[in-house]
This record gives C-alpha cells, sequence and structure tokens, in this order.
C-alpha cells in the first residue's frame, strides 16, 4: 500500500458543497435561513455562537435521511437541528482534526457536535438517540471569509 494509513485517511473521492446555510440570533430563537454569509474569528456574522472549537456547527445531508429514517419518516429539516451549515458529498468524519476550506473561510473540525436534550421535543419521541453518530461537528474558523450557497468544502492539505 503505497502511502500508507496517513495517505488513505488524507484521500478523498470528491469536493463536497455547503447546500443550507442557517444563523441561531439567540440561544433560542428561530433559526434564519440565508444564501451567504460572512464567518468571522468567532463563527457566523449574525449567530450567536461562541469562538473557539465550536465556532461553527456542521451536518451531513446525507445524514437528515438517516436521521428521519430513525424516527420512521422521511428526511430532517436542517432547521429543527439547529446547525449552521449543512454540507453534502463528503464524509464529514473523516475530517476530524482537518482544516477545510468552504468558500473563502477555512476552518477545522474538531468535535463532534453531540445531540442536546431538546432535540427529544424537537423531533419526537426517540429524536435524542436518532441523532446520536448523526449530529454532526464542531469547528473552529482559522481564516474568516464568505460563503454561499454550493460554495466547495475542500480539505486541504496540513
Amino acid at each position: 500500500m503505497e502511502g500508507g494509513l496517513a495517505a488513505l485517511i488524507a484521500g478523498y473521492a470528491q469536493a463536497g458543497r455547503v447546500r443550507w446555510i442557517g444563523l441561531r440570533g439567540a440561544r433560542l430563537a428561530d433559526m434564519q435561513v440565508v444564501d451567504a454569509v460572512q464567518i468571522g474569528a468567532a463563527g457566523l456574522d449574525g449567530d450567536h455562537g461562541r469562538a473557539g472549537k465550536r465556532a461553527v456547527t456542521l451536518i451531513q445531508a446525507e445524514h437528515l435521511a438517516a436521521i428521519g429514517s430513525y424516527l420512521g419518516r422521511g428526511p430532517v429539516e436542517p432547521d429543527i437541528l439547529r446547525r449552521n451549515l449543512v454540507v453534502e458529498g463528503l464524509n464529514l468524519s473523516a475530517l476530524k482534526g482537518r482544516r477545510v476550506q468552504l468558500g473563502e473561510a477555512v476552518l477545522k473540525i474538531t468535535t463532534v457536535c453531540a445531540p442536546c436534550s431538546r432535540m427529544e421535543a424537537a423531533l419526537g419521541k426517540g429524536g435524542y438517540s436518532a441523532l446520536r453518530g448523526h449530529g454532526g461537528w464542531c469547528a473552529e474558523v482559522i481564516v474568516p471569509g464568505a460563503v454561499t450557497l454550493g460554495s466547495g468544502v475542500v480539505p486541504l492539505e496540513d
């Protein structure tokens, strides 16, 4: 195996893309869906997020259908899950600890975005468990910049 395990871990089949962008103006406020956003050092402008390793939250579009299937229904709407960005076409789990370019911004995927107890109320019985392992990832802002719907999601070399 040329390059060994490190080469396998660094590889990916295709770049992803941003499919949905949402802002949480306050802790329990409704999500505001937008077509474009500026990501600053502390996270998305207009979002109540916090600076550091949890500044931006991401989830894979492919997991919305999985979560819904665990609940006996179709794909879950992303605003219910309260993540900032929905991306598709690229496995976020494979990017833990790596830098990723989204539009003009560069993020570092840091930690799992675990579900909170409110998911049971938002999704119904079993909602919390349906999200376990599918709740997305948190990221730290490395380089601020603009992100729009359709922006590429490209892993960067270390």
